[in-house]
């Protein structure tokens, strides 16, 4: 099936061109002219939205979790385990031991700033319309992916993550500038995936448009 209006081609039950907007549905005859051909029939204009329809709503808004740097505190608490049995063999004097807790202390110190760094610069925003993408503390970078352009929506989680129900979100999208983009240390990440393609589904077919014809 082809559009009335730019000739595109559409899928047989489609509601809207993907491309001009205008909406597909039956024509209706125009009354003839006198003595001349019946008028050329013409599709019905696109009904406008209703009073409200494209006010934009947040959906969803987080940054990232603490759990989502257990593997790390791990580490942190095995290297710290490992210094202190190596100090107990290896028979530490009073500087050896002032060096070793030092090294302890430095690797939890960049632990938290890690932590404090990551929670306080990276903030995520989910809207019917949009997906917006804050990082930076002294200066601010924001990205912003419409929910319409997003072509696919995953979950990435190890063993651990799965437990703690923490993992990353990988949106592919047909935006030029980020085709790709991970959504890092989130809590419930599977609901918050599901909300993000529920988002970009119901964009889609308020515009009139399929999943897959874009």
């Amino acid at each position: 099936m082809k559009c009335p209006a730019c000739a595109a081609e559409l899928p047989a039950e489609a509601a809207f061109c993907h491309k001009c907007g205008v909406a597909i549905s039956s024509s209706v005859d125009q009354p003839a002219a006198a003595g001349g051909p019946a008028a050329a029939k013409r599709p019905r204009a696109a009904v406008p939205p209703t009073a409200g329809e494209d006010q934009e709503e947040v959906l969803w808004q987080g940054q990232f979790s603490k759990l989502a740097m257990l593997g790390a505190w791990i580490a942190g608490g095995a290297f710290t385990l490992v210094i202190i049995v190596i100090g107990f063999f290896a028979s530490f004097t009073g500087g050896a031991w002032a060096i070793a807790a030092g090294a302890i202390v430095l690797v939890w110190i960049a632990l938290v700033l890690r932590l404090l760094y990551l929670q306080l610069s990276l903030h995520y925003y989910l809207t019917n319309q949009r997906f917006i993408h804050e990082r930076g503390l002294l200066w601010r970078e924001v990205d912003r992916i419409e929910t319409i352009d997003i072509d696919d929506v995953g979950v990435v989680q190890g063993p651990v993550e799965r437990m703690l129900k923490i993992g990353s979100i990988r949106l592919r999208s047909s935006d030029a500038s980020t085709p790709e983009f991970m959504i890092q240390g989130i809590e419930n990440v599977r609901q918050v995936a599901s909300l993000i393609d529920d988002a970009r589904r119901k964009e889609r077919r308020r515009r009139g448009m399929y999943i897959e014809s874009v």
